[in-house]
């Protein structure tokens, strides 16, 4: 879903239970630390501890950048050493070593082998505050800013976080902060930002300016108790007209297992069924993006229209074991196919009438899976591609400068910088070689800048470093070089290709134009090509398809586009398997 834009570097964008009886204290406790993965990435990490009056401990989870809230936590030490715990669902543990005060734990946070540094802090009930405000872009597009302030007097009085929840960064630790009774201001190097407004009388409005990369914007913050809340009307919510089965299956020639949802409806079927692939990137089975849960919605339609549904969470995501960044669209392919045999198993399900929807790369995933497999018997295209990624990243990255307002300059510059590094990922196999020319060509566009932008490229080193390395990744490798044509020729099964007008992910007149063509190539005529008018690259109404826009659309999927997978199906269904 997420397709690497390199144009950022150079352009605007920002980067129920009863309560327990009281008891001696503690009787809760809120933990709260960062997950540090290196190369200036990290993750906030809440622990929610409760003591009965038994002495019995118990403890949940939060996740709060990713949206994750009241994560089960399984096992759990509190002592006057030691803070501990276990997730199995997540295949996870922490074990700090707790100071004197017994307020702070430092110590790592494993997952699935890998050991990341991770210190928790009590946080005292009332010692947070948020300050909220709105970004004006450009015309139409406006991004949400937080700040989070944490009265800590162990670190100094005060300490504050920066996120940008309507471009899905969660918070970054601020360089400074200054917060008396007439200013707010603070700074955060990794994005080059920073903001200075004159608090008023009351202390509860800064009204000033924000300045990044050499541009500044007028900023009002106002002061919440808590950030506001995204509404997402279309997240269905339980009691639910069919039935919901958490499942776990095996790809066995994968080496990995994987955990998902099954939805069925009412009765005994058998029913006709699909299997849901996301995009890139590490992807829950809702397919949670900035609040919304597109394959949460997508199922939910389904399933209320008579259709089976799984889906899954990727590699390393939730329940599943493996890793999505060491794995290729080869390997997920392999995974679809064993969600595919696993329904096979399920005696609700129709097994002549077992379909798949694929979402941007799950869209080229579904006809490598559909080629590989006659149990498939339709597959749905939603924002494919139908040509090769390297071509893919070049339209996204220019389309996108565009619609966010970057000055041609900037756009032809971020455009060579990444030809450039795509160049070296395609060609470079030797990682320590590639490492080094990605880094040599950074380098040089940063002495081509001038005194003024060299100082305001901070992210440059960013991209130096963790995003590099990203390119370099087997994931990254396979999609920039992967033609999905040959094998769109190669599918016999009835095909649906959709693409929002407004994509600036997945560019529809060019791709769909791709795919049919393909498609047909071999004699294949069960294809419907649609280009939905005024959506963008989520299915989402919009106004300009910028990525930016995502989080502050209401709407998930727009029935529109809803209606047309449900209406499609049911005619693939009524009119038997394909031959």
């Amino acid at each position: 879903m997420r397709l690497s834009v390199w144009i950022a570097a150079l352009a605007l964008p920002l980067c129920g239970a009863a309560a327990p009886e009281p008891i001696p204290k503690p009787q809760e406790e809120t933990w709260e630390g960062r997950i540090d993965f290196g190369g200036g990435i990290g993750l906030r990490f809440v622990v929610h501890l409760t003591k009965a009056k038994d002495g019995t401990l118990t403890a949940l989870a939060d996740s709060p950048d990713q949206g994750a809230t009241g994560l089960k936590v399984d096992t759990i030490q509190r002592d006057k050493t030691t803070l501990a715990f276990t997730m199995k669902a997540l295949a996870a543990e922490f074990s700090g070593k707790l100071n004197a005060e017994e307020n702070e734990a430092v110590g790592e946070f494993k997952q699935r082998g890998r050991g990341f540094p991770l210190t928790l802090r009590v946080i005292a009930p009332g010692s947070t505050e948020f300050w909220e405000g709105k970004l004006a872009v450009r015309a139409g597009i406006e991004l949400r800013l937080v700040l989070r302030v944490v009265k800590d007097p162990k670190q100094g009085g005060l300490r504050a976080t920066f996120a940008s929840p309507d471009q899905g960064a969660g918070d970054i630790p601020t360089d400074t902060l200054t917060l008396d009774k007439d200013v707010l201001s603070f700074k955060v190097n990794r994005i080059g930002g920073s903001y200075t407004g004159k608090l008023n009388a009351t202390g509860t409005e800064a009204v000033g300016e924000w300045k990044q990369n050499g541009m500044a914007f007028p900023l009002a913050f106002s002061k919440k108790d808590k950030p506001s809340e995204l509404r997402r009307p279309q997240t269905p919510k339980p009691p639910f007209p069919y039935n919901e089965e958490k499942v776990r299956y095996e790809n066995k020639a994968g080496g990995v297992t994987l955990a998902g949802t099954l939805t069925t409806p009412e009765g005994a079927g058998p029913f006709p069924a699909v299997l849901l692939i996301s995009g890139s990137g590490a992807q829950d089975r809702d397919e949670s993006i900035l609040g919304h849960k597109p394959f949460l919605v997508l199922a939910d339609h389904l399933s209320r229209r008579g259709i089976a549904v799984l889906r899954v969470d990727d590699r390393g995501v939730g329940g599943s074991t493996g890793s999505t960044t060491t794995s290729t669209s080869e390997d997920f392919a392999g995974d679809v196919l064993a969600g595919v045999a696993y329904l096979k198993t399920r005696p609700q399900i129709d097994p002549k009438k077992i379909g798949l929807i694929g979402h941007s790369e799950g869209g080229l995933i579904a006809p490598m899976v559909a080629v590989r497999s006659d149990d498939v018997a339709f597959i749905v295209l939603m924002a494919g591609t139908g040509l090769p990624g390297d071509a893919i990243l070049r339209m996204q990255a220019g389309l996108i400068a565009k619609a966010m307002g970057a000055k041609e300059e900037q756009t032809v510059r971020g455009l060579e910088l990444q030809k450039r590094l795509l160049d070296v990922a395609k060609t470079e196999k030797d990682e320590k070689t590639a490492a080094e020319r990605m880094k040599a060509i950074v380098e040089e566009v940063k002495k081509s800048l001038t005194e003024k932008e060299q100082a305001e490229a901070a992210k440059l080193k960013e991209l130096g470093d963790a995003e590099l390395a990203m390119l370099r990744s087997p994931w990254f490798r396979y999609f920039l070089t992967f033609d999905p044509r040959p094998t769109l020729a190669k599918v016999r099964c009835p095909v649906l290709a959709m693409i929002g007008e407004k994509d600036l992910q997945v560019p529809p007149k060019e791709n769909l134009a791709e795919i049919e063509k393909a498609v047909k190539s071999s004699g294949n005529s069960k294809i419907l090509v649609k280009e939905l008018p005024g959506l963008n690259h989520l299915f989402q109404t919009c106004r300009t398809g910028a990525p930016a826009e995502y989080s502050s659309i209401e709407e998930t999927i727009a029935p529109a586009a809803l209606n047309l997978i449900g209406d499609w199906i049911r005619d693939q269904i009524k009119s038997g398997p394909s031959s």
